[in-house]
């Protein structure tokens, strides 16, 4: 027993000498529960998801298939349809104002597009990976599958500030789709079925949301894919998510884990 209170009267001094921080916490872990389950194209290798105005916008990747879409939220139709170019690897998507804006992959090389045309407008260029893409109302931020997320000016694609996203263990690295919810931003974690809570200010992990077992019975024997997509309906507080090749596409509520 003296050992033990010699040990942890060690630990407390140590603390308390300058420079040196207490452990830091696990990020909280949230389930969840399933609101509704709409249809969603089992052929769509999803990259990007966004809600806006009662619709879904979707991109898709791989090449040779990579397109954007327009779709029906209840009924999965898809309303509208742009291919891209065989050689493209379409990524993640954010609707910025009139226009929406999507990602490639390996090619640097990126789209803008008139909202309700789907006509393109312009394209520009980025140095890293295309992975993720979402915005703050004030600027882009895009992941490209490392840990880092760079905020770019929505007009040039200028770099405004990058930050490391970093929770008890060090930098998360593989960050993907991504969307902004209530001051946060959501990320998927490439190829697992946790989503990042992060925070935009420090790149600090406020929370995990664990969606495994989601799809479950779904599946239904077909070729699916990993966990990507998220989209939130700002307006009435709706968080949806799918995934490539996934039937379906859910609306989810979050609950803390004991």
């Amino acid at each position: 027993m003296r050992s033990c209170s010699r040990i942890l009267l060690g630990l407390a001094f140590l603390l308390l000498l300058p420079g040196v921080s207490p452990p830091e916490k696990s990020a909280p872990v949230y389930g969840y529960k399933v609101v509704n389950i709409y249809p969603h194209d089992p052929e769509a290798f999803t990259q990007g998801l966004v809600y806006a105005d009662g619709v879904l916008y979707e991109g898709t990747g791989l090449e040779g298939k990579s397109t954007l879409r327009k779709v029906a939220l209840k009924t999965g139709t898809v309303l509208q349809l742009h291919e891209l170019p065989d050689e493209y690897f379409g990524e993640g998507i954010a609707v910025w104002g009139d226009k929406i804006i999507q990602l490639t992959w390996e090619t640097n090389v990126g789209f803008y597009y008139d909202r309700r045309s789907f006509t393109l407008i312009d394209q520009f260029y980025y140095s890293t990976q295309g992975w993720g893409l979402t915005h703050d109302g004030e600027r882009l931020i895009m992941s490209d599958g490392s840990a880092t997320l760079y905020f770019l000016e929505p007009g040039t694609f200028m770099e405004i500030n990058r930050l490391e996203v970093t929770d008890e263990h060090g930098p998360v690295d593989k960050l993907n789709e991504l969307e902004y919810v209530r001051g946060e931003i959501f990320a998927n974690v490439w190829p697992g079925d946790r989503i990042a809570r992060i925070s935009p200010q420090t790149g600090k992990v406020l929370g995990w949301i664990d969606l495994a077992g989601l799809l479950g019975h779904y599946k239904n024997n077909r070729e699916v894919d990993v966990l990507n997509g998220i989209a939130y309906d700002a307006e009435n507080d709706r968080l949806f998510v799918t995934g490539k090749y996934w039937p379906k596409l859910f609306e989810i509520k979050l609950i803390l884990k004991d």
